[in-house]
């Protein structure tokens, strides 16, 4: 989560600043001229980072390469920004050749802001040690949020290059901070007198003096200098190999096209066909191709539609590789040095394996925990599987469809479930798609977000951004007198273009906060949030799947969960939660756009604006639980593995593919279907560490946001005013002030029950 310095750095080599959508109910531009940056000896002029950390025990310098100009008269990451609007990034000045001198000049202060805590002669205080350090690092906070923000929607190749040298620079910037001599001393006498009344500190204090201790030590601030010295390397080096890992899924998916004809595209919906030409135009293909990519929103469309058996298995086989594709970008021997780094992180703190480390800061707790759930989701779920794959088995047989020995294949499953559904139901969600345009669906959105939250949105297109796609928005909220306040800028990126990574997420250039200082700008304190999403864009009206739909309402929750932050400190706001929480916001958003209220008044044909018709709905609805077996073991098969692949507790000959085979043969895999994201580009684990032994948190989130949900239902009001303003208060603004446990029992007055969630997915 991109925050104010030290916790804008964390998240930023963490990747979690981006939190994604799984993609389970379906897991980041354009610049001037950039300017070429010289490959030579980075260290050589970075002395002032080398210096200022001297007595850390880290060496800053050690994975440098690039030479760094630090005049900041020219560079516009480091020049006052207000003459921009809102103090939004100067988003179309900005190259990749400024960010290694941004860096180096935001390190340095950063470190200074920090010394400066330390030689304090007062004795530490909540205010001279606490919410100063919170304060910390202002430039870096601006670059790190900027650049990561980069990394992900428009990640050039001149700008691969660059996080490669940065990251591991970064990261021992990271580990030095948290071992500067005598600054985690002084944390640590706040801490221990936190509670005593002379402390004179409100909960919101002591709950960011607790998180704050807490993250020094689990970043080694205990340890001896030998221990630091050897932590730093791991986590520099997994930053390495994390950031080699995510750039070599990206390579995949833009090296990948299959270049068909209109005849090869047979079943497919006019809108996926749209944008097939489309992305054949935008690789200058001739005026009769069309091209299917390995983007997520054309390749699951074209496994559901395609008549074309062998093209689907074709687009499935590429699909299911990627991280695989070619010898030189083979990411299994990344992930098996990371899990190897990752148990010898987690040793260092005393723990058998890296699922305890990771849950120990959990809601979750334990990886027992966590599994007594998976493994209850899972045993229901295959038995609603394996009754699905024989509906599909049986319709093959009634049409005539010779499958083979093999029957269902995973190329297959989409496809006939697909036309179960029609048979079935007589619903057919590529009739759905024309009242679901990418204009409706966030028409519909941002009206929800009104009438639960008083959120109003106003486009402004005299805004330039990142890439002319990108639209911004000012977001106003109704005070107690009933004028309109800014709340937060939002800023919303949908299509899925080169450059920029694959899936749906939510970010921030700046997090909320009211511990600004003296002399801050007020501005500083609103947040600027983005919401990227990967749909296929089309020459005219973008149509969206009830999965894109659904995606886009559930980035808007994690959107909601940074726009409506209402925290004093940085460290405690918006996004920034333990990991099992930090989806209950997003899932929860997805509930609304589910109710045919909403439908009936948003979906709305993209040619002759008519609403959807009851009949439609109703179908729609009684579809709408069709495959939920399949979903859920696509996504719980990845949950189990990573709890599985973290839990090891010796690496020595480990085979990822022999175990991933093995793992789902003892599990009960039912055929057909495969994790939803193989270990060679199962990002969340291996693109950051941040979901690493944490996948699972969508289904725990789940558990919660059923219950939510519930709350609204009991009322007979899904808009129910009281309701909405707890579920503002308890799950959207209260950030990490309080635990996620007792923010749940504020809202609901008791603890959460799984049956709301295994009935939503029909598994009673």
């Amino acid at each position: 989560m991109a925050r104010i310095g030290q916790r804008a750095l964390q998240a930023l080599l963490l990747t979690s600043s981006n939190l994604s959508s799984h993609s389970f109910t379906p897991s980041r531009v354009v610049t001037a001229s950039p300017v070429p940056v010289l490959a030579t000896a980075f260290a050589r002029s970075f002395h002032v980072l080398a210096s200022a950390t001297s007595n850390s025990n880290v060496d800053t310098s050690k994975d440098t390469k690039m030479c760094i100009n630090t005049d900041s008269s020219d560079n516009p990451l480091l020049k006052d920004w207000k003459d921009q609007p809102f103090l939004l990034p100067p988003f179309t000045a900005i190259s990749p050749s400024h960010f290694p001198p941004a860096f180096t000049v935001g390190m340095k202060q950063h470190l200074s802001d920090l010394q400066a805590i330390i030689d304090e002669p007062a004795d530490p205080t909540f205010e001279n040690t606490i919410a100063t350090y919170d304060r910390a690092g202002s430039i870096l906070s601006k670059v790190s949020s900027v650049f990561s923000n980069f990394c992900s929607s428009l990640n050039t190749d001149e700008l691969k290059e660059i996080q490669k040298e940065l990251v591991p620079v970064l990261s021992r910037h990271s580990s030095s901070t948290y071992t500067l001599p005598g600054l985690f001393e002084k944390i640590k006498v706040v801490y221990d007198k936190r509670s005593d009344d002379d402390a004179g500190l409100n909960p919101e204090q002591i709950r960011l003096v607790e998180r704050l201790y807490l993250d020094f030590t689990r970043q080694g601030a205990h340890f001896s200098p030998e221990q630091k010295a050897e932590y730093a390397d791991i986590k520099a080096k997994l930053a390495s190999l994390c950031t080699e890992f995510a750039q070599n899924v990206m390579k995949d998916e833009e090296t990948f096209e299959l270049v068909l004809t209109k005849d090869d595209l047979k079943g497919c919906p006019t809108s996926l066909v749209e944008a097939a030409k489309q992305a054949a135009q935008e690789r200058e293909k001739g005026d009769d191709e069309y091209v299917i990519t390995l983007s997520r929103s054309l390749v699951e469309p074209f496994l559901t539609y395609s008549s074309r058996r062998d093209l689907r298995q074709k687009v499935w086989e590429e699909w299911s590789r990627r991280g695989e594709l070619s010898e030189d970008r083979a990411n299994l021997p990344l992930a098996l040095e990371m899990l190897k780094l990752r148990k010898k992180q987690a040793e260092m703190h005393g723990c058998k394996s890296f699922a305890e480390y990771q849950c120990m800061d959990m809601m979750a707790k334990t990886p027992g925990n966590v599994m007594e759930l998976l493994e209850n989701v899972w045993e229901r779920a295959k038995i609603t599987a394996n009754k699905e794959r024989k509906a599909l088995e049986e319709y093959c047989n009634e049409i005539g469809d010779d499958l083979g020995e093999g029957g269902i294949e995973p190329w297959d499953w989409r496809y006939y479930a697909e036309q179960v559904r029609i048979a079935k139901y007589d619903f057919d969600e590529s009739v759905f798609k024309p009242y679901l345009s990418l204009e409706k669906v966030t028409e519909a959105v941002m009206a929800v977000s009104n009438k639960l939250y008083g959120l109003k949105y106003v486009k402004r297109d005299d805004i330039d951004s990142y890439h002319p796609d990108v639209d911004t928005y000012e977001v106003y909220k109704t005070t107690e007198d009933g004028t309109e306040s800014l709340q937060s800028v939002f800023i919303h990126d949908n299509f899925a273009r080169k450059f920029k990574s694959s899936g749906a997420w939510m970010s921030e250039y700046r997090g909320q906060t009211k511990n600004l200082g003296d002399g801050v700008d007020p501005m500083e304190g609103i947040p600027i949030i983005s919401n990227n999403n990967n749909f296929a864009k089309s020459a005219g009206p973008t149509l969206l799947s009830f999965d894109d739909a659904t995606t886009l309402f559930h980035e808007m929750g994690h959107g909601h969960h940074g726009m409506m932050s209402d925290a004093t400190y940085a460290r405690l706001a918006g996004t920034n939660v333990l990991t099992d929480f930090v989806e209950l916001p997003s899932q929860l958003m997805e509930h609304w756009l589910e109710q045919p209220e909403v439908l009936k008044e948003y979906a709305r044909h993209y040619e002759t604006n008519e609403p959807v018709p009851d009949e439609m709905l109703e179908k729609f609805k009684a579809a709408k639980s069709f495959n939920q077996g399949f979903e859920t073991i696509e996504y719980t098969s990845c949950a189990l593995l990573d709890m599985a692949f973290h839990q090891i507790e010796d690496y020595d000959n480990f085979d990822i593919a022999k175990f991933e085979k093995e793992e789902l043969e003892r599990l009960g895999m039912p055929k057909g279907i495969i994790m939803r994201h193989r270990p060679a580009h199962f990002q969340h684990l291996f693109a950051s560490s941040h979901y690493a032994a944490g996948y699972y948190v969508y289904l725990w989130a789940e558990v919660l946001d059923a219950d939510v949900f519930a709350a609204f239902k009991e009322t007979g009001d899904i808009f129910d005013k009281e309701t909405a303003e707890r579920c503002k208060k308890y799950i959207y603004s209260s950030g990490n002030t309080e635990a996620p446990d007792e923010l749940f029992r504020l809202f609901r007055g008791r603890d959460p029950k799984i049956e709301f969630m295994l009935e939503k997915k029909g598994l009673i």
